[in-house]
C-alpha cells in the first residue's frame, strides 16, 4: 500500500535531508507510486533524477533493483545512500566471489532496500533467477538512453531490459536519463514496453550557465583561450575559487594539456580510459575531495561526479553530440552560482571526429557498421549546427531536447545573446532586420514546397529548370537577396531554423517552411533575435554580425574611470548573484567613461544602456561617473 503524501515529505526530510521536492520530482514519484506506475524521467546531469527511485525504494516494501551501466556510478551512489542510512549494495565484477556470495545471501534475507546491477547481468540466468526471487516491487533503469539506437550512447546490453522487466514483473518501473531527444524518448518507451507511461521532462534550463562557442583554427589561440578562461573562472592557481574540467577528444591531448596547466600552477591531472583502474579511481577521489583543481579528460570522466563548485567546463575539441556536450557542460554550476561552459571547435575537428567514429573496433580489423557511422556522424553534425547557431544557445538546446515549456526567449547571457543585446535595437541594424524579413518572406512564398537549396536559389535570383518547373522564378521574392552569396544565404536559412523561425519536414525529401513565430517576425509583430552569419571567405557579402572578441578601445584619459566602472560592475554583479556581463558589457562601460553622462537621460544615449539596465544599474553607474 502506498503511504499518504505526507509520508513522502517525512521520508524526504528524515532519510535524505532535503526540505522540499523539486516540483517535477514529486510529479515523477507520485506517478510511479500511484499511477500509471510506468515513468520516464528526463532531466539534466545533477538535476536530482536518482531521488525519483531512491525515495520510492525506501517507501516500498522489499528490494528495489537499479540497473546502471557504470561500476563507478554504482559505487558512488551506494556510498551516498549508506551515509544516509539507506541499506544499499551492488553486484559487479569488481567484488570478490566470497563478497558476492555474502551480498547475495543478505539480499535473499531482505537486508537491502536497493541493489544495483549492470545491464549485462540480465543475460545471466543465475543473476536473473536471484533477482526474480526478490519479487521486486520497483525496477529502475538509469542512463535509459543507452537502450535507443538513435541515442549517442547505444549499448546492445540494454536491449535485454524489456524482456527482463517482463520476467521480473515489478509493479512499478522507472527509467531515467539526462539526454533524450523526442525520438530517443519514443524508442525508450517502445523498447521497455511502456504502453501507458508518464513522461516527466524538466530541468533542462540552466540559466546560471554562460554558454559560449568559439570557432578557431590556431592551437596557440586555443591555449590562450583556455588559460584566460581558467584565470577568469578560478582566479589565482595558488588559491582557486572552485574547480574546472577540461575535455579533450584524445588521450594524448589530455596528457599534453594537463602538463601545460600543471606548469601554470594548477593542481591538475589527466584522466582517460588508458589509465590503470587505480589511477582513474585516484583522480576521481582527489577531484571530488578538492585535492585537484582541474582535471583534463576524455569523455570517460565525469559520470557520478557530484562536486558543486565546478565553475568552468571547457571543451578544447568538439565532442561527439549535443547530448554528450550538455551532459558534460552540465557538471558546472550545480550549486546554482554562475558558471561558464566554453566550447572551442576548429575545422580539424570534423576530420578528427570522423576518424574517431570510423576507428577500428574490437576484435582487431573489425570496423563499425555503416549505419552506426551514419548515426554518430548525424549526431556530430547536430552539434556543429549548435556551434554555428545565431540565436540563444540555451533555447537551441531546449528545442533540441523538446523541452518547449522552458524556452527562455533568449537567456540574455550566452555569447549570442550578449551580442544581440549590445544595443537597444536588439543587436541588429535596420539593414540586418530587413535581410531576415526578406528571407522569411521568401520562405512564406514557397509555402513549404521545396528544400533549403531551392529556397536559396530563388532568393539569390537564380533561374534554372527546377525553379521554373516549381514556378519559383515568378515569385515576388525571386532575387530579393541577389547581392548576397548563395552559401551565405543558405547559412542564414539554417540559422532561421535553429532560431525557431523556420522548420524542416521529416520526409524522405525534406522541405523547409515558415513557422508561426517566423511569420510574426516577418510581419514585425515580434523582434528578430538571430545573428546573421559571418561573411563567406569569397568576400562577396557584407559583414554578418560575428563580432570581435577583442576588448574596447579606451583613451588614456578615460582609463581610470573605466576601471572604476568595472569595479562597480563587479560589485553589482556580486550583489545580484549574476555574472558581470549581465550588468553590461565592457564596450558600454568604455562609452560611459568617454561620454561621462550626468543623468539617466544622457545615460540612455550610451550604447547598450536600455531602460531595463538603467532602472537596475543606472544610479550606481552614474554615482561612479559623478562621484
Amino acid at each position: 500500500m502506498v503511504p499518504p503524501p505526507v509520508s513522502l515529505e517525512d521520508t524526504l526530510r528524515e532519510r535524505f535531508g532535503f526540505d522540499a521536492f523539486r516540483p517535477w520530482q514529486r510529479e515523477a514519484i507520485e506517478a510511479l507510486l500511484e499511477g500509471p506506475r510506468r515513468v520516464l524521467v528526463v532531466a539534466p546531469t545533477g538535476g536530482g533524477k536518482s531521488l525519483t527511485y531512491q525515495l520510492p525504494a525506501v517507501v516500498l516494501e522489499g528490494t528495489t533493483i537499479v540497473i546502471s551501466p557504470l561500476i563507478a556510478l554504482m559505487e558512488d551512489q551506494v556510498r551516498g545512500l549508506e551515509e544516509k542510512g539507506v541499506r544499499a549494495t551492488y553486484l559487479t565484477s569488481s567484488i570478490s566471489m566470497d563478497e558476492r556470495r555474502r551480498r547475495e545471501r543478505a539480499l535473499r534475507d531482505g537486508e537491502y532496500d536497493l541493489v544495483y546491477v549492470a545491464p549485462e547481468g540480465m543475460a545471466n540466468d543465475y543473476t536473473m533467477a536471484l533477482l526474480e526471487g526478490l519479487q521486486p516491487q520497483l525496477v529502475a533503469i538509469d542512463e535509459a538512453h543507452c537502450i535507443s539506437q538513435w541515442g549517442h550512447d547505444f549499448r546492445p546490453d540494454y536491449l535485454r531490459l524489456g524482456p527482463a522487466i517482463r520476467r521480473l514483473a515489478p509493479r512499478h518501473v522507472l527509467a531515467c536519463t539526462a539526454t533524450a531527444t523526442p525520438i530517443v524518448r519514443e524508442d525508450i518507451l517502445a523498447n521497455l514496453g511502456f504502453d501507458d507511461a508518464r513522461v516527466v521532462l524538466r530541468g533542462f534550463a540552466r540559466p546560471n550557465l554562460h554558454l559560449e562557442a568559439i570557432p578557431l583554427d590556431s592551437r596557440r589561440h586555443r591555449d590562450r583561450q583556455l588559460h584566460a578562461a581558467l584565470k577568469e573562472a578560478l582566479g589565482s592557481p595558488k588559491e582557486p575559487t572552485g574547480a574546472a574540467i577540461v575535455y579533450a577528444a584524445t588521450r594524448k591531448n589530455t596528457e599534453k594539456l594537463a602538463g601545460q596547466l600543471a606548469k601554470l600552477g594548477y593542481r591538475t591531472a589527466a584522466y582517460h580510459a588508458g589509465l590503470a583502474p587505480d589511477a582513474r579511481a585516484s583522480v576521481n577521489a582527489h577531484f571530488a575531495d578538492g585535492a585537484l583543481d582541474v582535471v583534463v579528460a576524455t569523455n570517460a570522466f565525469g559520470m557520478g561526479i557530484d562536486r558543486a563548485d565546478i565553475r568552468l567546463v571547457v571543451h578544447v575539441q568538439a565532442p561527439g553530440s549535443i547530448e554528450a556536450y550538455y551532459q558534460e557542460v552540465g557538471r558546472a554550476g550545480r550549486d546554482g552560482e554562475p558558471a561558464h561552459g566554453l566550447l572551442m571547435s576548429s575545422s580539424a575537428d570534423l576530420a578528427l571526429r570522423r576518424r574517431l567514429i570510423e576507428r577500428v573496433w574490437e576484435p582487431p580489423d573489425m570496423r563499425p557498421p555503416a549505419e552506426e557511422v551514419s548515426r554518430q556522424w548525424r549526431l556530430f553534425l547536430d552539434l556543429m549546427r549548435y556551434v554555428e547557431a545565431g540565436s540563444c544557445r540555451h533555447d537551441f538546446i531546449l528545442r533540441y531536447f523538446g523541452d518547449e515549456e522552458e524556452i527562455l526567449g533568449g537567456c540574455g547571457h550566452c555569447d549570442v545573446c550578449e551580442r544581440l543585446e549590445e544595443g537597444d535595437d536588439g543587436g541588429l541594424s535596420e539593414e540586418d532586420v530587413l535581410v531576415v524579413r526578406k528571407a522569411l518572406a521568401g520562405l512564406a512564398r514557397c509555402r513549404g514546397r521545396v528544400g533549403m537549396r531551392n529556397v536559396t536559389d530563388m532568393l539569390v535570383g537564380k533561374s534554372n529548370q527546377k525553379l521554373r518547373r516549381q514556378g519559383l522564378d515568378r515569385l515576388s521574392t525571386h532575387g530579393i537577396l541577389k547581392d548576397h552569396d548563395p552559401e551565405w544565404v543558405l547559412a542564414l536559412l539554417r540559422r532561421l531554423v535553429t532560431a525557431g523561425y523556420a522548420n524542416i519536414t521529416a520526409d524522405d525529401y525534406p522541405t523547409v517552411y515558415l513557422t508561426k513565430k517566423g511569420a510574426r517576425v516577418m510581419k514585425e509583430e515580434e523582434q528578430a533575435r538571430v545573428l546573421l552569419p559571418p561573411p563567406v571567405k569569397k568576400g562577396r557579402t557584407r559583414r554578418g554580425g560575428g563580432g570581435s572578441k577583442g576588448g574596447p578601445s579606451v583613451a588614456s584619459e578615460d582609463r581610470d574611470l573605466f576601471e572604476r566602472l568595472r569595479d562597480q560592475r563587479r560589485e553589482l554583479a556580486k550583489a545580484r548573484g549574476v555574472p558581470a556581463y549581465v550588468v553590461c558589457s565592457d564596450r558600454t562601460l568604455a562609452e560611459i567613461a568617454a561620454q561621462r553622462p550626468g543623468d539617466e537621460a544622457a545615460l540612455g544615449a550610451v550604447h547598450g544602456m536600455g531602460p531595463a539596465r538603467i532602472e537596475a544599474y543606472g544610479e550606481a553607474l552614474l554615482g561612479v561617473v559623478n562621484g
